[in-house]
């Protein structure tokens, strides 16, 4: 053998053992994920505030993925069972190694009850959940929850003076809105200037007869009045109703 190939020979066999050391530890560091991944999850961690989550849910929840190994529970797939818990409005997974999940729940903020079922979340979102204290209801279309949620706060500010408490939200196919106190008084209030139309009966409450609020019937869509039905008159609004 030449000089110039013990030489060459001698700079290869370190490059070569180098080499095989780096596919060994790669071979080594793929086995070792590999297997940590393909381990039973054995432990579900909640963080977070779940706290509008029923413990069952959450214990139901966590049987049920409990003994599944990565490849049968990905952590998406976590994720979409989390977000079909009552309450969840989303839910971000990740992993702790060796044998646990990790599961951080949003939750909706109720505001009123659906007309179709369900309730209303402060976003607008209708979701299915139990809720036992009050909450008024909204009745509309079916796209209509955000707009009603978006409205809600609004008109029942410009009617907290009055003391009376919105029990039925109801906006019309075509955009009218109704409210309903729980006098049992409804408020007809029109698509159009509605808070300015809550404004003016609240101004003019105070010098209404005696027992106002006890009436079946407040006509807010008119353009410088209103006409109101009591149970002994009914109030002559003034001239040009709106809509």
């Amino acid at each position: 053998m030449t000089a110039p190939q013990a030489t060459l020979r001698a700079r290869l066999l370190p490059a070569a053992a180098g080499a095989a050391m780096v596919a060994v530890l790669a071979a080594g560091a793929w086995y070792g994920y590999d297997y940590l991944t393909t381990q039973p999850i054995r432990r579900v961690v909640f963080v977070g505030d779940p706290g509008r989550i029923a413990r069952a849910d959450l214990e139901a929840f966590a049987q049920s993925i409990q003994g599944a190994s990565a490849a049968k529970a990905s952590l998406e797939a976590v994720r979409e069972a989390a977000r079909r818990i009552p309450w969840v409005r989303d839910a971000t997974v990740r992993r702790r190694f060796p044998d646990a999940v990790e599961v951080s729940f949003e939750t909706h903020t109720p505001l009123a009850r659906w007309s179709e079922g369900g309730l209303v979340s402060t976003r607008g979102e209708v979701f299915n959940a139990e809720h036992a204290g009050f909450l008024p209801l909204f009745r509309g279309p079916a796209m209509g929850a955000p707009r009603m949620a978006h409205d809600y706060p609004t008109i029942a500010g410009a009617l907290s003076p009055l003391k009376a408490v919105v029990v039925e939200l109801r906006l019309s196919p075509r955009g009218a809105w109704q409210v309903l106190l729980d006098s049992g008084l409804t408020l007809e209030l029109g698509r159009e200037d509605i808070v300015p139309r809550v404004e003016r009966f609240v101004a003019a409450y105070p010098r209404l007869p005696e027992g106002a609020l006890d009436g079946k019937l407040a006509d807010l869509r008119y353009n410088n009045g209103f006409a109101m039905k009591t149970s002994t008159a009914v109030a002559a609004p003034q001239k040009g109703r709106g809509k």
